[in-house]
């Protein structure tokens, strides 16, 4: 910025101690990067001493405004709620300390110094991009979230775990959130200016962007490319020809930048990419987030808070509208409410898996939790969808011939078990299904979902006459342990004969290949037995399901949906239980030898052994790392044996240093998704010998 000639001979942002100091040197330490309610401070320097009756003001720009915020002097101190600077004169250079409000628009701003005498200007230097960002460690921000150990995890911690497989089940997927990556933050940036009210309204945009439930309302509707080309486009079942299958997603980076270079929606996501994409871009912003997983997940589209499922005589399924997903994955994020009465503010919940629509578009959130947990329907935004996907009842009916409907069985605990999310102190699950909801069976979770407005009718408003469900003398239980992908395994049917006297009953065993969000692939095997069970007897029936029969229809989720359905000789109602049973998959190992250091090179050696009774083709590893390395891929040539051991090798240079994690993903034609983790530290120098010595001998 240096003028010939001129008083202002230059101005230093001091972009890497500001950054430091507003912790996003990790974004960058050239471009000044501030968070708003945080001073930060500015050295101007002048060829000449400041003469009596100049000074000196800032003049910041935001592209869709038209007016500019001039900041100056202020001697006594300025308020909270506007921009102002204090000035510090040192021979020929000015110190200023710049005040932003905690309530100032996010974004890109240009800077200017202006010299000033009176009203006249005399000087102004060229405009400085700076870059403003929500600010959790203020108090006086909407975001403001008062412990260190929470903003660690949900803003500086660009290493997470998503939960997924299905409640008696659960495994964290390694993920990297890469909020601090390069060109994330101007991706983040180019989101909200993509966003249709930004593009239709640029001045009221801006006077918005203060606000964390404005830009979380945009963020969730943008990541999604349903409405006006957002970042993802989703896809449930296969063929995934064109785009990328979501299940070999480990990070939101690639999928930003595609985003970014295409301007079009990325192929293809599911609801954990969605959250995850959504949690980089608020973490990025300063909104503090973390992704959340709900097993056993209600999808209500009717709005009755039940979930109805309709069989025939046969047990055949004649009603898909209401699903239960194996899991569904949405985000929090920490705010006040200031649209709400006093008590609604905290974590929100925010979903940019494309549902339903709010406002018009398809996006859910902010919903409070307590809103939730309380059932509070009338409250901002969306509470009776997500009060409904973790607290629907199950009823199950059979339609008769004569088209008379009648209720098999209803379930009050099943929906909604098990809501996850990575503790903020390791890489384990933290339980949080009681911020959702009281206990379940208890008094007080009954009284709020009567409060919510339980409507107990059969489908199409058919009111039912006896909505009891009594358990009978006979019960059925299916248990199964944890299968591997690629084996044979057994599933039992239990039969419980709690009577006092003998009874006969015709026991349906079918299993059918699912997606995890119950969409309906294809049968595996099914089979039919006449059993007598003697007075309170347990009668065990096993089925052995073959890999032969159950690979050429699962999904990549590998998801075996298992029915049993018990008729009791002179009973009406036949008995129904289902489970959900994922097969687990093989794991790969990743070795690093010695100590891993700031730019300079490291080799880390991937292996993977083939547990298949069949050879795979077309392996390919993918590989990726905040700070560590971008995407990249290494190809298998040829087919691995079943048994066959192979093994690569990867060099990459670190380029940022702390606990870093190198993630690995292998897939083929017949085996997808086999995920790796390793955690490195990278360490800016070597460790001395001396310092090491007390761990050895010590």
């Amino acid at each position: 910025m240096a003028h010939t000639n001129r008083l202002i001979a230059g101005v230093d942002l001091r972009s890497q101690e500001n950054n430091r100091e507003h912790r996003t040197e990790e974004i960058d330490r050239k471009r000044l990067i501030v968070r708003r309610g945080q001073a930060f401070s500015l050295t101007v320097h002048l060829s000449d001493p400041l003469q009596s009756g100049h000074e000196l003001a800032l003049v910041l720009k935001q592209d869709k405004n038209n007016d500019d915020i001039v900041i100056r002097q202020r001697t006594a101190g300025g308020s909270g709620d506007k921009w102002w600077l204090h000035q510090q004169s040192a021979r020929n250079e000015l110190l200023l300390t710049v005040y932003s409000p905690a309530r100032a628009a996010v974004g890109e701003y240009r800077l200017a110094v202006e010299l000033m005498s009176g009203n006249k200007l005399l000087e102004r230097t060229d405009f400085t991009k700076m870059y403003l960002l929500f600010n959790p460690w203020c108090k006086d921000d909407a975001v403001y979230l008062p412990d260190e150990s929470l903003l660690k995890e949900y803003i500086m911690n660009e290493n997470g775990r998503i939960f997924t497989g299905s409640a008696d089940w659960m495994s964290g997927l390694p993920w990297n959130f890469g909020q601090f990556e390069d060109n994330v933050m101007d991706i983040c940036f180019e989101i909200l200016d993509r966003f249709k009210p930004a593009r239709s309204d640029p001045p009221n945009d801006m006077r918005q962007r203060w606000d964390p439930v404005y830009i979380s309302r945009a963020v969730v509707a943008m990541v999604n490319a349903n409405d006006d080309g957002g970042v993802l486009v989703g896809k449930w079942q296969e063929p995934y020809t064109g785009g990328v299958q979501p299940t070999k997603w480990m990070s939101s980076v690639p999928i930003l930048e595609k985003w970014s270079k295409s301007k079009s929606g990325v192929k293809y996501g599911q609801c954990w990419v969605f959250a995850a994409v959504a949690c980089t871009v608020l973490r990025c912003l300063g909104i503090p987030t973390r992704c959340i997983t709900n097993f056993e997940s209600a999808h209500d589209t009717d709005g009755n808070l039940s979930i109805d499922r309709v069989y025939n005589t046969h047990r055949q399924s004649v009603n898909h509208a209401d699903s239960i997903w194996n899991f569904h994955c949405w985000i929090e994020s920490y705010m006040q409410r200031e649209d709400l009465p006093e008590g609604y503010g905290g974590w929100q919940v925010l979903d940019p898996t494309p549902q339903e629509r709010s406002s018009g578009m398809f996006r859910c959130g902010p919903c409070p939790l307590k809103a939730i947990k309380e059932g509070d329907l009338n409250v901002k935004f969306d509470v009776p969808f997500v009060f409904a996907e973790v607290n629907a009842d199950i009823i199950n009916w059979e339609i008769r011939p004569d088209g008379q409907r009648k209720r098999l069985s209803s379930n009050s605990a099943k929906v909604g078990r098990n809501i996850s999310t990575k503790s903020p102190y390791s890489n384990e699950r933290e339980d949080i299904t009681l911020q959702y909801k009281y206990q379940e069976g208890s008094a007080k979770e009954r009284e709020v979902y009567n409060k919510a407005g339980r409507r107990i009718s059969g489908p199409d408003g058919e009111e039912e006459s006896n909505p009891a469900n009594e358990p009978g003398n006979v019960q059925l239980e299916i248990r199964y342990a944890k299968p591997v992908f690629g084996t044979d395994f057994d599933v039992i049917f239990e039969l419980e004969n709690m009577g006092d006297e003998e009874v006969s009953c015709k026991l349906n065993m079918m299993s059918k290949a699912v997606t995890y969000n119950s969409v309906h692939l294809g049968e595996c095997q099914n089979s039919t037995v006449n059993v007598v069970i003697p007075a309170h007897k347990v009668h065990r029936e096993t089925v052995r399901l073959l890999y032969t029969k159950y690979a050429s229809v699962v999904s990549e989720h590998n998801i075996i949906r298992v029915i049993g359905v018990a008729r009791v000789s002179g009973q009406e109602k036949s008995i129904l239980e289902m489970v959900n049973i994922p097969l687990s998959k093989p794991k790969l190992s990743i070795k690093v030898p010695g100590w891993v250091i700031l730019n300079r090179k490291i080799t880390t050696v991937i292996t993977f052994t083939n547990p298949l009774p069949v050879p795979l083709n077309r392996g390919v590893f993918t590989v990726e790392g905040a700070g560590l390395l971008p995407t990249k891929e290494i190809r298998i040539s040829g087919s691995i044996a079943p048994g066959q051991r192979v093994s690569v090798e990867l060099s990459f240079t670190p380029m940022r240093a702390g606990v870093r994690e190198f993630l690995v993903d292998f897939d083929s034609d017949r085996l997808q998704d086999v995920k790796g983790v390793a955690t490195l530290v990278v360490r800016k120098t070597s460790p001395s010998y001396s310092s090491m010595m007390p761990n050895i001998f010590g």
